[in-house]
């Protein structure tokens, strides 16, 4: 198989970038260039320039960063999935106040900057709607893809009240808002999401408003096609999402039986070369990854766990050597931490130097790795699931097989992309090594006899692929799923034993939000399964 190293080159628009990232530092307005004005000022910015700027807001948590690896993510999901390796520790399946305030807060402040857009749009004249109208509708994809991971860590939120301080006049009080059901949150961005998929399918816009675009895109480059792509993509994951809950189960086989059998309506990311990903070309704009190094390394963050080196070891698997590396003293073998042994002897484990850590050349020194957002092999595995699951065998053998194929030509383009050399030479993958992998017992489609069993298979190719790299969706997934089977240490010590079932809500909700709050406080504990989790 050729490797490719061009999947596709966004543009990066450095005074765009910079305004937005100025956006989101609460800077005063003497701090801001005459050309991008602070949001809050309404008559002194514009449609474009406040969608860059609301894009920008979360860039952390798009990028790998220092704050989401090392605060948010290092004690929590990573855990949880079994991605990493770490040291048993009481408490240690109660994610911290620390990383769920950064990681919610960095939500509302993005949610606060589409308000602001939405206010700007709303003051347009009718025709000046319909010209940035694009503005609105890629902008609202890109909410609804972070407002469903929001939901899917925490259940109902604030949503369509909150965010909006600037529209109510700074009055602080008025502005603490209810939460909504996830369910109805769920319902509200589905049925949203599909008329934006007919409505992109019709749009069309000047030759000045499509520069604009094309300028201030820095996920898509203006793009069109591939923000058709996300949006039925984004789709068919939350529809997959919710498949199991019985209020949602004829909608979901419906529409994503819609969507896969009229691609030409409803296109999906089909190929890497489609990937939804902030592509980092130019390491002296905000838009890097060098905060990835610290981020995950630091503290032993990039131990690799025994459950995922079993598996690839035991396969064969060609990614092996482009995720992970050896540990100094193992001889070149690839040894996973196992969270059963005690804590000393994991320690001792640590401190040996043969334990396999996360290949620094692909991930963590990779200051070009890119924000992911959705991929290829993401979204064949949720094709390969929806035809299992209607009982077509051969459509679901090759989604199935082609999300493999696209994770491992993924990982390898990742490697080429670094300009570092930590890890060493990457060797080549070809397609004897890939298809023997694709007939190794673990593996093969073929070898497994029920449909149980290829869920099974689905599920872990799905926990490899994301790994440390799409942590809030292989949490999503492992909960609605319940695969692969993960074994854990319990912490007797601690009343939550095991990992938890969703995050709690942050302690500012119960201080400053009281009122609201108390509607949701009976499930805000981390034992109460998010709406869809029906196993």
């Amino acid at each position: 198989m050729l490797i490719s190293k061009n999947f596709k080159m966004k543009k990066i628009y450095i005074p765009i970038i910079m305004a937005g990232a100025l956006l989101f530092t609460g800077c005063q307005e003497s701090d801001f260039s005459d050309d991008y004005s602070s949001p809050s000022k309404i008559a002194e910015t514009t449609v474009d320039k406040q969608f860059a700027g609301f894009m920008v807001t979360n860039k952390d948590y798009v990028l790998p960063s220092y704050p989401n690896y090392f605060i948010v993510l290092r004690t929590t999901l990573t855990r949880y999935n079994q991605a990493v390796g770490w040291v048993n520790a009481t408490n240690q399946y109660v994610p911290g106040e620390a990383g769920i305030a950064r990681r919610w807060d960095n939500y509302y402040n993005m949610l606060a900057q589409y308000r602001e857009l939405e206010k700007v749009y709303d003051e347009l004249t009718p025709e000046e709607q319909n010209k940035y109208r694009v503005f609105m509708l890629t902008a609202t994809i890109y909410l609804y893809d972070h407002t469903q991971k929001v939901v899917d860590l925490h259940g109902d939120i604030p949503f369509n009240e909150a965010g909006m301080l600037s529209q109510n006049g700074g009055d602080y009080i008025g502005s603490l808002a209810p939460y909504d059901n996830a369910e109805d949150l769920y319902t509200m961005m589905l049925d949203n999401l599909k008329t934006f998929a007919d409505e992109l399918n019709n749009i069309s816009f000047d030759s000045g408003t499509a520069v604009l675009f094309n300028n201030q895109d820095f996920l898509n480059g203006g793009d069109l096609d591939l923000w058709k792509k996300y949006c039925n993509s984004l789709r068919l994951r939350m529809l997959t999402r919710v498949s199991g809950v019985s209020s949602f189960e004829s909608r979901a086989d419906s529409e994503i039986a819609s969507i896969l059998n009229n691609p030409g309506s409803y296109p999906i990311i089909e190929s890497n070369d489609d990937n939804i990903q902030i592509e980092v070309t130019n390491l002296d704009t905000p838009i890097n990854s060098q905060g990835f190094e610290t981020g995950l390394e630091d503290w032993d963050g990039n131990l690799a766990s025994k459950a995922m080196m079993d598996h690839m070891n035991t396969n064969a698997d060609p990614r092996l050597r482009a995720m992970f590396e050896p540990g100094e003293s193992a001889g070149g073998v690839y040894n996973g931490l196992d969270p059963l042994l005690t804590a000393s002897e994991q320690e001792a484990a640590v401190s040996s130097g043969e334990l396999a850590i996360y290949n620094r050349t692909t991930l963590s020194r990779n200051d070009y790795f890119p924000g992911v957002l959705m991929n290829a092999s993401q979204v064949s595995f949720l094709v390969s699931e929806y035809y299992l699951g209607q009982g077509n065998d051969a459509m679901a053998k090759t989604a199935y097989e082609t999300g493999i194929r696209q994770s491992i030509e993924f990982y390898y383009w990742l490697n080429s992309l670094s300009a570092d050399n930590a890890a060493g030479e990457l060797m080549p993958t070809d397609e004897a090594e890939i298809s023997a992998y694709l007939m190794s017992p673990g593996v093969s489609w073929d070898a497994a006899t029920t449909g149980a069993e290829k869920l099974g298979l689905i599920g872990e190719q799905k926990w490899i692929h994301f790994n440390v790299v799409q942590s809030v969706e292989n949490w999503s997934e492992l909960r609605r799923m319940d695969l692969p089977e993960l074994e854990f240490q319990a912490d007797q010590a601690n009343p939550q034993t095991l990992p938890p079932m969703r995050w709690i809500y942050p302690s500012g909700e119960r201080i400053y939000n009281t009122e609201n709050y108390n509607q949701v406080s009976a499930s805000d504990n981390l034992t109460t399964k998010i709406f869809w989790d029906v196993n």
